[in-house]
């Protein structure tokens, strides 16, 4: 079986002229570096939100999915190791972008903001906290490199790359993404800050959502019993673990193999109790 690509969490395999197989394995990286442990069962939660999200969108957007049963699968993942964190997927032409929708301000944008920078061509009001949420959602793309950091780029340099009336469809189904499954997560208890998407076109020129969706990979989740506008929230992600590495280096050295145990297992805890708000 030819394995094509091994990310830091994932791993895709070709297995025929239309479809790739993509295993979301329990790595975890923090600041551009694989940890030599696993989270337990990561690679199962993400993959079980990621084909949540697949379904109940369905009506939005097509999307890669094939299946996601191994038994339908080359013999080579019909075992438990694959079990439940793999699918099949279509075959696509990707775009060069990530979409990333933000309705709150944080993370990268609110830096820039902080500066006095514009993001992405975009200049806020001068009247935003940490952490608030924004008027409107603002979509902000990212043209992907192979090497190094994506680059945050404006519209206008994706629609000269991919065309005016490409970018407007994708515009207008990241905003309805965004909306409808931010309304339930928070139903849920869950506020979803900001989320990331990626698109290609299959064989027919149709436009299709690919790799992950509304996982805590590609989405910033926090509770919305603890929210406040000004804070930090907590997030059920890896924060938790990339906070003990930035309060416990060594010399100004990231001490990445010596994570306690407690650290690993809270973090299990948090990826495992966003999949069983959204799905309970």
């Amino acid at each position: 079986m030819e394995r094509i690509y091994s990310g830091k969490v994932r791993e895709i395999y070709d297995i025929s002229d239309k479809y790739l197989v993509i295993v979301t394995t329990d790595r975890i990286s923090a600041f551009d570096h694989i940890l030599p442990v696993l989270i337990k069962d990561k690679g199962i939660v993400l993959n079980k939100i990621s084909n949540f999200w697949f379904e109940k969108t369905s009506d939005i957007v097509l999307n890669h999915v094939i299946d996601d049963r191994v038994e339908n699968m080359p013999s080579f993942f019909q075992n438990d190791f694959y079990r439940e964190r793999t699918v099949m997927v279509e075959k696509l032409n990707m775009f060069p972008f990530e979409f990333v929708v933000r309705g709150y301000l944080y993370g990268s944008m609110w830096k820039a903001y902080n500066n006095g920078e514009n993001f992405c061509g975009i200049t806020l009001p001068k009247n935003y906290n940490l952490a608030q949420k924004l008027e409107q959602p603002i979509l902000t793309p990212a043209l992907k490199h192979d090497i190094g950091h994506d680059e945050y780029v404006s519209i206008e340099e994706v629609e000269s790359r991919i065309g005016a009336e490409m970018t407007k469809q994708i515009t207008e189904i990241c905003f309805k993404l965004y909306e409808e499954c931010s309304e339930y997560a928070f139903s849920k208890g869950l506020i979803i800050a900001d989320a990331k998407f990626e698109f290609g076109q299959n064989g027919q020129g149709e436009l299709v959502l690919a790799d992950e969706i509304f996982t805590p990979d590609s989405s910033r989740y926090w509770d919305v019993g603890s929210y406040k506008v000004g804070v930090s929230p907590d997030s059920f992600d890896k924060q938790f673990l990339r906070d003990w590495l930035l309060n416990n280096k060594v010399n100004g050295e990231f001490q990445f193999d010596k994570v306690p145990e407690n650290v690993l297992i809270q973090t299990e805890k948090l990826y495992t109790e966003c999949l069983n708000r959204l799905v309970n």
